[in-house]
């Protein structure tokens, strides 16, 4: 195999890693950009996986050089064998991502590269003598999960290397928040808004009498602490449920629109959305209200082997 070495990520490769990892993110989100600090932190800890962070036991992170270029690169963790493990995790070993830049006509052999890694992924796992192979493309930047339409050299990659995905599709939908509707007069009467904090960011429910009758939930904290530096002006939508009995009738419109109003207060410009293609009165209600779809996803790669 022609000048290519894989080896342990070394921090003086910071810069060309994050440099691949943009260049995936924003073949997903328009954009969208992470600095350095930001990979390097998601090397040693993913903070916002607060559930399945504590139970891995080993990362490792690996590049695959040619000709003095990082090619491709990739980030493995192995999950503890112990009972406080989820049932999925236990004893699995994972390639938590793996990126590679594509043939070019100044570059026309980097899947060689690729390819040398995804062998070298595997043989870490062997070594670790877990009991499964998963293998997912979750970077470190919102709504970056999977393996998305844009990718489809990693999709081959992770076939040829005998993964397949199992089925579970996401959508990815984005909406400029000066698009969406103002909420306008309450559709019920008495209707009423109330502000909470929420399980994944800020509850704006929908009230009527002593009733909640739906709610959605904003988290605009993707930029605290500095880990997205071109993410001050965005959030996404954690949740979005209206009781069955008021569907139809005005309610998750209006709670969109109120939630645009408070975004728009916070300057945020732009809101991410996620569904599944079978969710399709929601999926058309989101298009409706100004969301357009940026990518589907296939999550739950397991290697053929270990299904």
């Amino acid at each position: 195999m022609p000048d290519i070495h894989v080896r342990p990520f070394r921090r003086s490769d910071r810069e060309q890693l994050t440099d691949l990892v943009n260049a995936h993110v924003r073949a997903v989100v328009p954009g969208l950009s992470v600095p350095v600090n930001t990979v390097l932190s998601a090397l040693e800890r993913e903070a916002g996986e607060f559930i399945t962070d504590p139970w891995v036991t080993d990362r490792v992170s690996l590049v695959a050089e040619q000709r003095a270029r990082v090619v491709a690169a990739a980030h493995l963790l192995r999950y503890g064998a112990g009972e406080e493990v989820g049932d999925f995790y236990r004893d699995a070993g994972e390639i938590r991502w793996l990126v590679h830049w594509p043939a070019a006509s100044y570059w026309p052999d980097s899947a060689l590269a690729a390819e040398a890694l995804i062998a070298a992924c595997l043989a870490q796992m062997r070594r670790w003598g877990v009991s499964r192979r998963y293998a997912d493309g979750s970077l470190p930047a919102p709504g970056v999960y999977g393996v998305p339409q844009q990718w489809p050299h990693i999709r081959g990659l992770y076939e040829r290397a005998g993964f397949a995905d199992q089925g579970r599709t996401e959508v990815l939908l984005l909406a400029a928040v000066d698009e969406i509707p103002t909420p306008g007069t309450a559709p019920l009467e008495t209707l009423r808004l109330r502000r909470t904090l929420g399980v994944n960011g800020t509850r704006l429910a929908a009230w009527l009498g002593d009733e909640e009758i739906g709610w959605i939930e904003v988290d605009t904290g993707l930029a605290e602490a500095g880990r997205l530096v071109r993410l001050g002006g965005w959030a996404d939508v954690g949740n979005l449920e209206v009781d069955q009995a008021y569907r139809r009738r005005g309610v998750a419109t209006w709670l969109v629109g109120q939630a645009a109003e408070w975004l728009r207060l916070g300057r945020i410009d732009r809101l991410l959305g996620y569904a599944t293609p079978d969710e399709k009165d929601g999926l058309e209600f989101l298009h409706r209200v100004g969301f357009r779809e940026l990518t589907r996803t296939s999550r739950d790669w397991i290697h053929l082997a270990d299904s």
